[in-house]
């Protein structure tokens, strides 16, 4: 039998597709073009937080208006639609390690834990449930086929590439989920649409955390850990102590603006203490890091990370989702850990942020996985580190 359009041997109206639905342009567009090929399209969306421990945002994600959004599109489509309370669930995967994360001195993402665990791992359990053939949702992503699973790309749209979000999926999801946007413009989803006549057709996109009211993620810590907060020092670079501050999570790596000290200079958070509770500031060439090592490694290409080691002009990463790839080195590989070399420095890499590898920097580059940051070294502390020893 021959492939339908999402490489499934069903003929389309036999094959049954679970939409993650949140209400936004992107996901009913998808559920819209499968609709419209024929396919048995399910749209699901979930309850992530309303009413639970983070304050409402209006035009967040799988809030209330969202749902509400995500009900109109299916009724417009004419195709099934749930809303599954999946709260209990955010709150334990998402919401409590993102607070625990900001209390020990990292600048964590949601974002890609949500697609972990409440999405790309219970929500497509629950479609296999309802007997689904895929998972598609309307992230900015290729996946293709390769041998005998299928491998993650970057998308003709670089813009709205999201790649660095979803480098933590597995190859086992990979094979279940689809992702019909990403040979797409951002204005070519907006006018498909208006063409199947969609509520949400000009909705402007979700911004930050979709838990998080007006950008204060101190007020979602507070609330979910009444203890958080504990005072300390802020001490320069060179040993004088310059102030005192109500929490280390109110910084991050790389803040200049808040500080709430007086200094003849600017200054830069460069390092955070959860222990002692001791945030580090600098001048600016104090973020640039050269080198940095990784847990939590998740690796999709089929190459395995010993394979680059040492390598030049094959390897690229982000440690940002706003900037591009740039070129870079693994310099250690043993077991889940990694450490890269930064060919070209960057600054104000945090612990808590993602590392994703990329075989290119173009549209259709492969994506090869990624970890979390767990340390960063500035120049000036790899300077004084015994040299690491390439390792397999």
């Amino acid at each position: 039998m021959s492939l339908n359009s999402l490489d499934i041997a069903k003929p389309p109206e036999q094959t049954r597709v679970v939409v993650a639905m949140s209400g936004g342009v992107d996901s009913s567009v998808t559920a819209a073009l499968l609709a419209e090929a024929g396919y048995d399209v399910v749209g699901i969306t979930l309850q992530l937080y309303d009413g639970g421990a983070g304050p409402r945002r209006a035009g967040a994600c799988c809030a209330g208006q969202d749902i509400h959004d995500a009900r109109r599109v299916a009724e417009t489509l004419g195709i099934d639609h749930y809303v599954l309370d999946y709260e209990e669930r955010f709150r334990k995967a998402v919401i409590d390690p993102f607070a625990d994360s900001y209390l020990a001195g990292e600048t964590p993402i949601p974002c890609v834990a949500c697609n972990q665990t409440v999405k790309f791992r219970d929500l497509l359990e629950t479609a296999e449930q309802l007997g689904a053939d895929a998972l598609a949702t309307g992230h900015y992503i290729e996946t293709r086929q390769r041998g005998a699973h299928r491998a993650m790309f970057r998308p003709r749209d670089l813009d709205r590439d999201q790649s660095y979000f979803l480098y933590g999926t597995t190859t086992a999801q990979l094979d279940f989920l689809r992702f019909p946007l990403g040979t797409m413009t951002k204005d070519e989803t907006r006018k498909i649409a208006e063409r199947f006549g969609l509520s949400v057709a000009a909705k402007p996109d979700s911004q930050d955390i979709c838990f998080v009211s007006k950008g204060r993620y101190f007020d979602v810590i507070r609330k979910l850990r009444p203890d958080a907060g504990d005072p300390g020092d802020i001490v320069h670079l060179d040993g004088r102590r310059l102030g005192r501050h109500d929490g280390i999570v109110n910084f991050t790596i790389g803040q200049r603006r808040g500080l709430g000290v007086a200094a003849g200079e600017p200054l830069y958070v460069v390092a955070l203490d959860a222990a002692s509770a001791t945030v580090t500031v600098g001048p600016r060439e104090a973020l640039t890091t050269r080198r940095i090592r990784l847990r939590d490694l998740n690796w999709l290409g089929a190459r395995a990370p010993e394979g680059y080691l040492g390598a030049e002009g094959d390897l690229f990463v982000k440690v940002r989702s706003t900037r591009p790839p740039a070129p870079a080195r693994i310099v250690a590989a043993t077991g889940g850990a990694v450490e890269v070399e930064l060919v070209l420095g960057e600054d104000g890499v945090a612990p808590g942020q993602a590392c994703v590898f990329y075989d290119g920097i173009e549209a259709g580059a492969e994506v090869l996985g990624g970890g979390v940051i767990a340390e960063g070294l500035p120049a000036g502390r790899l300077a004084a580190r015994e040299p690491v020893a390439a390792s397999a």
